[in-house]
């Protein structure tokens, strides 16, 4: 059981130094634990280490693990690729998500989401690279068009965007669509559509997107080990 919270504890400790090399401070840097395919026992752990988010990309396994964690709390955020059939589930148990990209996903997310909770948190992902297998929008109208409709829908609340770049191991390489994806939330702003979250970087490259402002890092195995 010793595990998890050590590891935690390490992740910490380098964001806050990543934070101040950045000349940031570290409490402007969230740690988003992914908790895909790791068992519940663990997210316990962490929970009891002072770990409040948590991110999962299946809906179902999701909703179990919200379920049998029974922990208030907690903010769940879903950062998987979203379909149709799954948006009510996700608008009435999760917190945040980091993966619209498509205005029909976000007016299901607006029109599913309880009255009777605060509104969601939505980071429109970027297909920084333009990579034929992922998903995201790859252009600036694109972009653009999905904020400003996202910003008019009632309960959701527009934080920011998110990308997963392709591989880079060089520290100057991986800056590159970091920052590409911190100008187009300046972009947004110049328009008129303020946002505070920049979701990105992972376990091999949260320097280079700390470095270029991310506001909240993804980093899975580092924290719970491999995956089950």
């Amino acid at each position: 059981m010793i595990r998890v919270t050590e590891n935690l504890r390490k992740i910490r400790d380098l964001l806050a130094k990543a934070a101040n090399d950045a000349g940031r401070s570290a409490d402007s840097v969230r740690l988003l634990a992914v908790s895909k395919k790791q068992p519940v026992s663990s997210v316990l752990e962490a929970a009891a280490a002072g770990q409040r988010d948590f991110g999962e990309n299946q809906v179902q396994e999701g909703l179990d693990k919200i379920q049998a964690v029974a922990n208030d709390e907690l903010v769940w955020h879903f950062i998987g690729h979203l379909q149709t059939n799954k948006t009510k589930a996700v608008a009435e148990h999760f917190h945040w998500v980091h993966s619209v990209d498509r205005l029909k996903i976000a007016r299901r997310l607006s029109n599913q989401r309880p009255e009777s909770l605060p509104d969601l948190n939505i980071c429109l992902e970027v297909n920084i690279d333009e990579e034929q297998n992922k998903s995201g929008l790859v252009t600036v109208r694109a972009l653009t068009e999905l904020a400003e409709a996202v910003v008019e829908l009632p309960r959701l609340r527009l934080r920011g965007l998110m990308c997963l770049p392709a591989i880079r191991h060089d520290f100057d390489e991986q800056r590159v669509p970091f920052a590409r994806l911190r100008e187009l939330a300046h972009g947004l702003a110049a328009i008129g559509i303020e946002t505070d979250t920049l979701s990105m970087g992972m376990s091999d490259d949260y320097r280079a997107a700390i470095f270029e402002g991310a506001t909240i890092v993804r980093i899975g195995t580092a924290v719970f080990g491999p995956r089950q």
